[in-house]
């Protein structure tokens, strides 16, 4: 139900827009995230954005991402600029309401120095 897109290759400085479009859920109910694998490492929480719109960055993306929703279109984008190679990893976006969770199918983000 979360189909993420815009991933790619791209030169280290430069920017990407990663987009999530939901069906079959509202998003509205629903605190939205980016997470990230690189390979072998964690999966880890890059930004959240709840149902309030208050938004939360790992440490390493502040200032560089920025995350975004729009209920009416349920959609949940991240916008990231001054990428660095180490944000190269597989992007997977995440609904949660409650105990209820939904995980998107990844979209590979690779940055080339």
């Amino acid at each position: 139900q979360l189909q993420a897109s815009g991933g790619g290759l791209v030169q280290a400085g430069g920017s990407l827009r990663l987009s999530c479009v939901a069906s079959g859920i509202t998003l509205s109910k629903y605190d939205m995230g980016w997470y990230r694998q690189a390979p072998g490492q964690q999966r880890e929480l890059v930004a959240l954005i709840e149902r309030t719109r208050r938004t939360n960055y790992v440490d390493s993306v502040k200032g560089r991402f920025t995350i975004s929703r729009d209920n009416a279109m349920n959609t949940v984008d991240l916008q990231m600029s001054n990428l660095k190679e180490e944000d190269t990893a597989v992007y997977y976006c995440y609904a949660r309401w409650g105990k209820i969770d939904y995980w998107g199918q990844g979209t590979q983000v690779t940055v080339s120095s």
